[in-house]
């Protein structure tokens, strides 16, 4: 059984940094590709970042991009995401996502992932 578990998220002021990780169990992550969303009230769920299986390879959504950095720990099954300067409008559940694809490089749709964690939650104050 498949599982992604999220931790990290919480309160913090505008300006401030947080560091997500989601550590994956019952399957072989070393050569997999992970992805990072996120949902605010109201809208639909956003692409934030993603990274290749072995980590040479990155991406970010625009509106992240400078702020954020996607990195994995594959000998931890861990996929992190340093989330610098924050704004309030980064406020959102943020998920993480685990792509089936033997190599794959990632991807920004969500179509590509297979497998989701349950959510953590970063709140950012004005």
């Amino acid at each position: 059984q498949v599982q992604l578990v999220e931790s990290g998220g919480g309160l913090v002021q505008a300006g401030g940094s947080l560091r997500l990780s989601c550590a994956v169990s019952g399957r072989t992550f070393s050569n997999l590709a992970m992805g990072w969303f996120r949902q605010a009230p109201g809208k639909e769920r956003e692409f934030v970042s993603a990274i290749s299986w072995s980590g040479a390879t990155t991406y970010y959504g625009d509106s992240v991009k400078g702020r954020f950095t996607i990195s994995r720990d594959n000998a931890k099954s861990t996929v992190y995401l340093q989330m610098n300067s924050l704004k309030p409008e980064d406020t959102a559940v943020y998920y993480c996502a685990l792509s089936s694809v033997l190599y794959g490089l990632g991807s920004e749709s969500r179509d590509e992932y297979d497998y989701w964690g349950q959510g953590t939650q970063v709140t950012v104050s004005s």
